[in-house]
């Protein structure tokens, strides 16, 4: 029989699983074509605004097959619900049998995405103590700071959002610890951070080509759908690297979908994630590089992360 595992229970071992690490075993397992990851499934809504995402494959040579179901609507908070939902279901690989049926309420799906921008930041960052910019004041927002710190990347951390009173929300949530300074446009956090990890369902440009210093590291996280965009195109063009984690997924969504539909730079342009994690020394050329990284969310995160959780949970359960 399949077990059904709440969230509670996921929380209470998410910590001892190293998920950075798992995220790099995964995307460089798919840009060396070790894994079978088909075209994400999508559904998107108008009334009320959001978007649901099926994401699902294998990392060939592992033991299970995954297939999630999360979802964004951006006016639960008016009603006092999370604005991220979602499960996973985790499969035998060489049999198809139901193993596991992960009621996580979208928290894998976000803790996966927030340890893409730690990879990212550890691996691509200019600086070895960043003052780090968080452009949105959501969940993944507050999530991305709390875990940046406990992985001692960053002293300073800059917010911008929409609303100045979620922002300042945000401040005093993450409490006393952090140093924390709210910035009052984008423009203004852009010249006071190297490093920038952009978080918002926005569907026009937050950030300007003008607004970004040298030496600037952007994680564009948001930009998930086709019609999502944070960045101007102009900054994709001004970039000297350019790094997507899916180069099929690019074609369709995302940052630099864009920017190439904006004639802003070409297909060939882009490195693949994976690949570029077997190859940073060579990709950084100089501190003064502008680097982005376009993370639309790729399967393998989520067959990675699911697969770690029930591992841990089974073993449990069988003591």
């Amino acid at each position: 029989m399949p077990v059904i595992i709440k969230l509670k229970e996921i929380l209470s071992i998410i910590n001892n699983i190293d998920v950075t690490t798992a995220m790099r075993e995964g995307f460089i397992a798919y840009s060396n074509g070790n894994s079978v990851v088909p075209a994400v499934g999508e559904l998107l809504f108008d009334n009320p605004p959001g978007d649901v995402h099926i994401k699902y494959g294998f990392i060939k040579k592992k033991d299970y097959y995954v297939v999630k179901i999360a979802s964004g609507f951006y006016k639960n908070t008016q009603l006092g619900i999370a604005s991220g939902q979602g499960l996973m279901l985790v499969f035998k690989q060489q049999t198809g049998e139901l193993e596991a049926v992960l009621l996580d309420e979208g928290y894998l799906t976000n803790r996966r995405t927030v340890a893409a921008g730690i990879l990212v930041v550890e691996h691509f960052s200019n600086n070895k103590t960043p003052t780090i910019g968080i452009i949105g004041t959501g969940t993944i927002s507050k999530m991305q700071i709390q875990q940046l710190k406990q992985a001692q990347l960053g002293n300073t951390y800059w917010i911008w959002g929409r609303n100045r009173t979620k922002a300042e929300e945000l401040k005093t949530a993450l409490g006393n610890d952090f140093d924390i300074r709210l910035a009052a446009s984008c423009k203004e956090l852009a010249q006071n951070c190297n490093t920038i990890i952009t978080t918002t369902p926005s569907e026009s440009p937050l950030l300007q080509g003008d607004d970004i210093k040298k030496g600037t590291l952007i994680v564009a996280i948001g930009s998930d759908t086709q019609c999502k965009q944070e960045l101007s195109s102009n900054i994709i063009r001004k970039a000297d690297l350019v790094i997507v984690d899916s180069i099929p997924q690019s074609k369709s969504r995302g940052e630099v979908y864009q920017a190439v539909k904006a004639g802003a730079i070409t297909e060939n342009q882009v490195v693949e994630l994976g690949k570029a994690l077997q190859e940073t020394q060579d990709l950084k050329n100089n501190t003064e590089q502008i680097t982005i990284v376009d993370l639309t969310g790729v399967a393998v995160q989520d067959i990675m992360i699911a697969s770690e959780v029930f591992k841990i949970i089974n073993k449990e359960k069988s003591c």
